[in-house]
């Protein structure tokens, strides 16, 4: 490969850990609107929490990012502080915080954009597009040691990301509407451009020319403003999966982060996805779908039965796969609440709240509630059953 650009240098790090980012909502309590107050929130942090507190495009939103972790347990104990901490520090501004895939009832109309050059370029290039509702993401960085084996790890997580999305269903509502959606938050942010479903790379020198032309071509600046399901971050030496919607609580975020980090090293060193899955970005793309529509109450497509399997029985075989992954890395216990996520996702679970009487506020203020509860089982949101 010739000299690489200064933004396509891997920074080499050490296998399987990881980092964490939840985009979170600003809320005004009593009404539990969104607030659009970002500029007042970040100069009013302190040094250590904004050490970790980025801007969105949205001035409701904010993102909570860990440091790097050899283990779930101590990224998910730093997400804990850092969401305990955040909403100690929005008390006296009479702010709270929640965290989900949307706001169930914000409208368009009352969205602002944050300023700063990012976002300005932003707005420049997707005009109106940008000042639909905001969405609310969880990204899992996992470390690899080079360029080859990030891209080959990065192509082989494609086949994971339906199920992934159908496990992490957060955003069934949206303008204060059922959608009949479980993630709403994937159509929602496919109006922006370069997100979705990425097609596989050959090797780094192909990802990097593909990446290379358009940067040099002036289309976007960076390599960052690529929004993908799954992408290479060379900078930080890991690859992101940011296909899941946001999580209620910590418990479920890292239930999801273990399976991320398991499931990479079960690809990097077993290689379990059927070949046609992953070189299909066909049929992925309507798991995809089918996976946003249906949650973990759907059945996507397995290529080798030629038929569709409930995603709960290809979770099952997927735990089955990880678990000695699991036990190598130390996330056993982190990953025990899948099996009353796989029963009742976050949608089905919204849904069951905004049928008590305080309806869609309600939900959010239990969201809210939700947002710093821990335990093994914390689900935040209670399980009613299917909705």
């Amino acid at each position: 490969m010739s000299a690489l650009p200064d933004w396509a240098e891997w920074t080499p790090g050490s296998e399987y850990t990881l980092g964490v980012e939840e985009e979170t909502m600003l809320l005004t309590p009593g009404t539990w609107s969104l607030a659009q107050q970002i500029d007042r929130v970040l100069p009013a942090l302190s040094d250590e929490l904004g050490a970790h507190v980025t801007p969105e495009t949205h001035r409701s939103a904010l993102e909570l990012g860990t440091g790097v972790h050899e283990t779930v347990a101590s990224a998910a104990a730093e997400l804990l502080h850092l969401r305990r901490t955040l909403e100690s520090e929005l008390a006296p501004l009479e702010l709270r915080c929640a965290s989900a895939g949307t706001h169930p009832f914000t409208v368009w109309h009352e969205t602002v954009l944050s300023s700063g050059d990012r976002y300005e370029t932003v707005y420049d290039s997707m005009r109106e597009l940008a000042r639909r509702e905001p969405s609310f993401a969880l990204h899992v960085h996992v470390g690899v040691p080079d360029p080859e084996a990030g891209i080959r790890l990065f192509n082989r997580l494609r086949a994971h990301l339906p199920l992934l999305l159908a496990l992490s269903a957060n955003s069934p509502f949206w303008q204060g509407r059922d959608t009949g959606l479980s993630s709403a938050r994937t159509p929602l942010f496919q109006a922006f451009p370069r997100v979705g479903l990425p097609r596989p790379f050959a090797d780094y020198a192909e990802w990097v020319d593909t990446v290379g032309l358009l940067v040099r071509s002036g289309a976007f600046p960076d390599a960052s403003y690529l929004w993908w399901d799954v992408r290479p971050v060379p900078r930080f030496g890991t690859v992101e999966v940011r296909v899941m919607d946001a999580q209620a609580t910590v418990a479920e975020t890292a239930a999801l982060v273990a399976l991320v980090q398991c499931v990479a090293r079960l690809e990097a060193t077993e290689g379990f996805a059927d070949p046609l899955l992953v070189k299909s970005t066909e049929l992925l793309s309507e798991n995809r779908f089918i996976a946003a529509r249906d949650g973990m109450a759907g059945s996507l497509i397995d290529p080798v039965s030629e038929s569709c399997v409930p995603a709960v029985d290809l979770l099952e075989t997927l735990l089955e796969a990880c678990r000695p992954h699991a036990a190598e890395l130390g996330c056993e216990a982190e990953l025990e609440p899948l099996a009353w996520m796989a029963q009742a996702d976050g949608a089905r679970r919204q849904l069951n709240l905004a049928r008590r009487a305080e309806k869609l506020p309600g939900l959010v203020e239990r969201l809210a509630d939700s947002f710093t509860e821990d335990g093994p089982s914390g689900p935040g949101l209670p399980a009613e059953g299917p909705a």
